[in-house]
């Protein structure tokens, strides 16, 4: 008898290890995803978010569903993140064995600020909230000794590091800060503690935070038409980063590893050059 995807990936990979997991927001978060999966393979963790987040957000739904602990800590102070990982020990009664960083968000996106004309002072915002927040994380883990030998810490990541995708924005550049940090913080921990770090890029998903990008629908059909595999979706990033938190894949880290239907790799695909020629052929007869 032929079973499921998510029965066959049922297997406790993560029974007895704690995790940490920032940033889900609501039932559409990539983060709220994870959490789901993690709890289903056995794992115990703590929710963090920002308290503005907390309240207007449906955090406290998914703390019951899955018997976790939810503590308020702004990810770009290192006052709080000391404090989540002293509280999230304290909690799960041992050191933490993998991590979430799953945070994001542009101010100047949010104002309507095109790349050509930013405020500075928001994108300082941007890459402090959605990149320098990964570096105080794990440098204040690193000097607390918080993380386990052959622990795993994950971001999520987008192409748009690697290629100019128009509307994306300031973002672009924070996503590259983001995995330049993966990679040179991977050598540092993974020496010292054999922590590993990898981000993952992954296809357009249509969550909360996705839906603020400039054409994101647009963006959404082009990728998927572009994909053999088509997009990933926010459930299956879920089971990708529970394979990267499991014993799995000890000797996996500085990486970053494209989740996206193989849209890194196409160049164009026989739906793409298909709409290509028959807007080509529209505007010749307008002609």
């Amino acid at each position: 008898m032929r079973r499921n995807f998510n029965e066959l990936i049922m297997y406790n990979l993560l029974k007895g290890k704690r995790g940490i997991i920032f940033g889900a927001l609501d039932e559409n978060s990539i983060a709220w995803k994870v959490a789901e999966k993690a709890h289903e393979e056995g794992a115990n963790f703590t929710l963090t978010n920002t308290s503005v987040a907390i309240r207007y957000g449906t955090l406290n739904k998914l703390a019951e569903k899955t018997g976790a602990q939810v503590i308020a800590a702004d990810a770009t102070s290192l006052t709080d993140l000391e404090a989540l990982f002293t509280k999230s020990i304290e909690i799960l009664g041992g050191k933490i064995d993998f991590v979430l960083h799953s945070i994001g968000m542009s101010l100047n996106v949010r104002k309507g600020r095109t790349y050509n004309d930013l405020d500075y002072g928001f994108l300082q915002k941007t890459q402090d909230i959605s990149a320098v927040s990964f570096h105080k994380m794990i440098q204040t883990a690193k000097k607390m000794d918080a993380i386990s030998e052959w622990g795993s810490i994950v971001a999520l990541s987008y192409i748009a590091a690697q290629r100019t995708i128009f509307g994306y924005n300031d973002m672009s550049d924070t996503k590259a800060l983001l995995e330049s940090i993966a990679r040179s913080f991977g050598y540092h921990y993974g020496k010292s503690r054999k922590v590993r770090i990898n981000t993952i890029s992954q296809s357009p998903t249509k969550t909360t935070a996705g839906g603020g990008i400039y054409g994101f629908d647009y963006l959404y059909k082009y990728a998927e038409d572009m994909s053999p595999l088509g997009n990933a979706s926010a459930d299956e990033c879920a089971d990708y980063t529970i394979t990267l938190f499991s014993d799995l894949t000890k000797k996996v880290t500085m990486q970053n590893l494209f989740h996206d239907g193989g849209f890194s790799t196409m160049g164009i695909s026989q739906e793409v050059m298909d709409m290509y020629i028959q807007g080509i052929e529209c505007e010749n007869k307008k002609e």
